[in-house]
């Protein structure tokens, strides 16, 4: 099913996806901020996409394949993705020649909409290191406020600091599922 913007085609991902994804996901230049998590295996792109794949079939919402309208090549993939039945995550990555556009607010207004009409209970979060500066811009823009920052468990660097932004206040066990997500 696609999804069009002014400028963009939302797709739900399909198999086909995976070589253009891998493509994305194995560049050094589109993990800048957080070099750890990118693919040096194709199968971990293949995970990824089979997980989003069965979101879509299960939740009725999940990451879409992002292309410019009217274009065949995949310009990244973003979305709002339920996380443990607790909230949904709105999360993007565009390839290098990409970023820059516009394309993430764009992908994220239509995102932040789509996850308010499917399960509306569900807060929106979006959680990122502190110096992605342009991902909080991206998260304002969408309409979401900075609820806390905190260390982030699962990265590497002792040192690095999550934030999470949210449509609405969260508990704290909410939070707490953020932080861990």
């Amino acid at each position: 099913m696609r999804t069009r913007t002014s400028r963009l085609d939302l797709d739900e991902p399909v198999v086909t996806d995976l070589d253009a994804l891998y493509a994305i996901c194995s560049d050094p230049q589109s993990w800048t901020h957080f070099p750890s998590l990118r693919h040096t295996d194709p199968s971990a792109t293949e995970r990824m996409l089979l997980g989003w794949v069965e979101q879509w079939r299960r939740d009725g919402l999940a990451t879409w394949i992002i292309r410019e309208r009217g274009s065949c090549t995949i310009s990244g993939y973003g979305g709002c993705s339920k996380r443990q039945n607790a909230f949904w995550n709105l999360g993007y990555r565009l390839h290098p020649d990409a970023q820059g556009n516009g394309y993430a607010a764009e992908m994220c207004e239509i995102a932040v909409e789509r996850a308010h009409r499917t399960e509306p209970e569900l807060p929106i979060v979006a959680y990122l290191l502190e110096h992605n500066v342009a991902s909080a811009r991206v998260a304002q823009r969408a309409g979401l406020e900075l609820i806390t920052r905190g260390p982030d468990v699962g990265s590497p660097d002792a040192d690095a600091v999550r934030l999470v932004y949210a449509d609405r206040p969260l508990s704290s066990t909410q939070v707490d599922s953020v932080l861990s997500a």
